[in-house]
């Protein structure tokens, strides 16, 4: 007879077991597979360290017909993402003005401030990318052109990245 702790753990492990399911049953492609795309794309534009690239590459990769939309799906979210987290940016500007600036850090902003929302388009950019984004609202960059280069940067990665995954493993992965 099972002791009350371990057909707890068991009756845990058992709910857990089918809340994941449930979730990968929700999130599961193609049904929900470019709304998936979208928030993956707008969470990982956002300061949490997340990827979505593999997700957009997933998708197209099971449905090769949706290469344009899981594309475009992508990045409308990677930019909007990014447009929170630049208002994210805009709203600190205060708090961060209380605190001073190292000298490299004044470096860093002026060359920002000679870019401008050209910047913006670096916002692809692993680890630097949706900080870029928060800077260039702190700085108070024009809202609509820094969209715009975000928009511009992040379409040419979704597009280049997935097309040269696809064309390095076009029989998928046999892990």
């Amino acid at each position: 007879m099972p002791t009350m702790l371990t057909s707890g753990a068991a009756y845990t492990g058992a709910r857990m077991e089918a809340w994941i399911e449930h979730l990968i049953t929700l999130l599961a492609l193609p049904k929900f597979g470019l709304s998936t795309v979208f928030v993956v794309s707008f969470i990982s534009a956002t300061l949490l360290p997340l990827g979505s690239e593999p997700i957009v590459f997933g998708l197209v990769k099971l449905n090769p017909e949706l290469f344009w939309p899981a594309i475009l799906i992508g990045t409308a979210g990677n930019t909007l993402g990014g447009a929170f987290t630049w208002a994210m940016g805009y709203e600190a500007h205060q708090i961060v003005d209380k605190y001073g600036h190292s000298a490299s850090h004044v470096r860093a902003l002026r060359w920002l401030e000679r870019l401008g929302p050209k910047a913006c388009l670096l916002s692809w950019l692993p680890i630097v990318g949706d900080p870029l984004c928060a800077v260039a609202g702190w700085l108070k960059f024009p809202f609509w052109p820094c969209v715009f280069y975000m928009g511009l940067g992040k379409f040419a990665r979704y597009a280049i990245m997935t097309a040269t995954l696809l064309s390095a493993f076009p029989g998928g992965f046999n892990w």
